[in-house]
């Protein structure tokens, strides 16, 4: 309850709460207290995973958030257990499980050189996306920089982004980005049937520039999001 009156205290009038840094997952029991709080005071909740949750707590926490953000690390079981020291499966499973329950929820990928960068691995996850989890999930594709104990390697260059953001797309996955690459285009959010740019993006800025009531304001296509 304190959280949410001190949320409710700031000048910004803020209308969601964050569950991030380090895995919510981690502190479910105080996070699920505070969603249960904010909830109740017409306050959203959004939860940043690494998606390694079973499926009971899951339920009880899709029952209180307004949307899920999963850092899918990469689509190989070495990654997972060498980079992460985890498995994929489970993190599959979730996917599968957000994708039924009626949750907003977006896929982020932070694409790392020579370790999950491989075209053809992008392929294949962008090809289970699109089958197996929904063609109209956004996916971000986001740069990586060298930080904390992975130091040796270099910052992921746009062009990786971009040919990444291209194999997805054309594996069926109709809202795809770029991330960590302010200016470049892969940013903003394209209509899917006439191309018309939705929403405009640089940085952390955003304008709606082509959405109307939830729909592409030049051909009238409904675009999945949030937008209240």
């Amino acid at each position: 309850q304190d959280i949410v009156t001190m949320a409710l205290a700031q000048k910004e009038k803020p209308r969601t709460i964050a569950y991030t840094y380090s895995e919510p997952v981690i502190f479910f029991e105080y996070m699920t207290d505070c969603a249960k709080a904010a909830k109740e005071a017409g306050l959203g909740n959004v939860v940043v995973s690494n998606g390694f949750i079973a499926a009971d707590p899951l339920k009880e926490l899709c029952s209180l958030v307004t949307a899920v953000k999963i850092d899918f690390k990469a689509f190989t079981e070495s990654f997972y257990r060498d980079i992460c020291e985890g498995l994929l499966e489970p993190v599959k499973e979730t996917l599968k499980r957000l994708a039924g329950s009626g949750v907003w929820f977006e896929i982020v990928v932070l694409t790392i050189p020579t370790l999950n960068d491989n075209l053809d691995d992008i392929r294949r996850m962008a090809a289970w996306i699109s089958k197996d989890i929904g063609s109209n999930v956004p996916l971000h594709f986001t740069r990586f920089h060298p930080d904390y104990k992975l130091r040796n390697l270099p910052p992921t260059p746009v062009e990786t982004l971009t040919r990444a953001r291209e194999a997805a797309m054309a594996e069926g996955c109709n809202f795809v980005y770029t991330g960590n690459a302010p200016g470049e285009g892969g940013q903003n959010t394209f209509c899917p049937s006439c191309k018309a740019v939705v929403i405009d993006r640089y940085g952390f800025s955003s304008r709606a520039t082509g959405l109307q009531n939830g729909r592409c304001a030049k051909c009238g296509t409904p675009i999945p999001g949030v937008w209240d």
